[in-house]
């Protein structure tokens, strides 16, 4: 038992720090860069992804485990994966516009974007690849993102502070929010000596 709590303890900080899902694995980067201009909409697309990956994460894993292996037919893993992720994303786009309208209209078109999050996908292929079972599948899901929330929340709020610097013409908008990103890459490679694989 205690062999497992470490195992689960190293996939959690594996997954959300060292191997983070935006900044090392370059998954995701179409909402990370895109919903990353205020910190109230980064933590709300943040929750969503959190929801959608860790739902993911254990359905995936027991479809893969009592359906896929079962019948031998794991080749379909990557059509499976892609359906449960869409049904489970039109979930929460309809939670979200009864719930949290605002919320909702905030997000805007990147919500339903989250179907097409190759993060979403990669976590669920990660999964299979690494022969998680689904205990550990759903902590990876859970801990992948966290790290995705962590990287666009402090993205959000680098580019909330530097708005308004006077920023050489060349290098306003875009060209400026991705040497951010790069630089919080670099940053985020300090975590590699935290645990060793």
């Amino acid at each position: 038992m205690m062999e497992s709590v470490k195992e689960l303890l190293v996939i959690l900080v594996s997954s959300s720090l060292v191997s983070n899902v935006v900044l090392s694995q370059f998954l995701g980067l179409c909402p990370f860069l895109g919903v990353s201009r205020k910190i109230n909409t980064a933590a709300g697309m943040g929750g969503a992804v959190i929801f959608v990956i860790t739902l993911a994460s254990a359905v995936s894993g027991v479809i893969y485990e009592f359906v896929l292996r079962r019948f031998h037919v794991e080749y379909l893993e990557t059509i499976v994966f892609i359906l449960v992720i869409a049904a489970l994303v039109q979930f929460v786009e309809m939670f979200l516009r009864k719930a949290m309208p605002a919320l909702y209209e905030a997000l805007g078109v990147y919500l339903p974007l989250i179907t097409t999050n190759c993060a979403v996908l990669g976590v669920a292929l990660t999964n299979v690849q690494k022969e998680y079972g689904i205990l550990s599948g759903i902590v990876n899901g859970f801990a992948t993102a966290v790290g995705f929330t962590v990287a666009i929340v402090i993205l959000a709020g680098i580019r909330e502070k530097t708005e308004y610097n006077d920023i050489p013409r060349p290098f306003k908008g875009m060209p400026a929010v991705l040497l951010t990103a790069g630089l919080m890459a670099i940053a985020f490679c300090g975590f590699a000596g935290l645990i060793s694989l």
